[in-house]
């Protein structure tokens, strides 16, 4: 498993387009939800991903901002769910933000039935549940 970390203007087009049919995959298709996947946000995003065999298996985005570092649109793909993959993900990607945003603290939008998940990482819920595109929601925050 090849872990990597890229901005936009870093990514090839083969990388993106892997990103962007993944994101759509999941958070477009398997969720029913109809809306615009691809914004702005991924210009100043970091992408971090996992290859395994030159296909993409997990991804998330790293947004840096002048809160924090904001983690979103946290993925493992359909066939790859199972083994662990999201908890090495979301784990090597805090481990990112500590070394190249210290002591920054680490913002998450989460699916509410996945508090329990990040909550195991030191997130804590700062919001109550909500709906973000009818599916329910909170805001989440770890602080080093």
């Amino acid at each position: 498993m090849l872990w990597q970390a890229k901005t936009f203007e870093q990514l090839t087009t083969a990388e993106l387009f892997e990103i962007y049919q993944a994101r759509t995959a999941v958070f477009v298709v398997e969720q029913n939800c109809p809306y615009q996947e691809v914004d702005d946000k991924d210009l100043q995003a970091v992408h971090f991903f996992a290859k395994n065999a030159n296909n993409l298996t997990a991804y998330c985005r790293l947004i840096p901002s002048d809160d924090g570092v904001h983690l979103g649109r946290v993925l493992v793909v359909k066939g790859q769910r199972g083994a662990g993959l999201a908890r090495e993900l979301v784990q090597k990607a805090m481990d990112y933000c500590r070394e190249h945003f210290p002591s920054q603290p680490i913002h998450a939008q989460a699916q509410s039935y996945l508090q329990g998940f990040y909550e195991s990482f030191g997130f804590r819920a700062v919001s109550g549940v909500y709906l973000e595109d009818g599916i329910p929601h909170l805001d989440m925050v770890y602080s080093a």
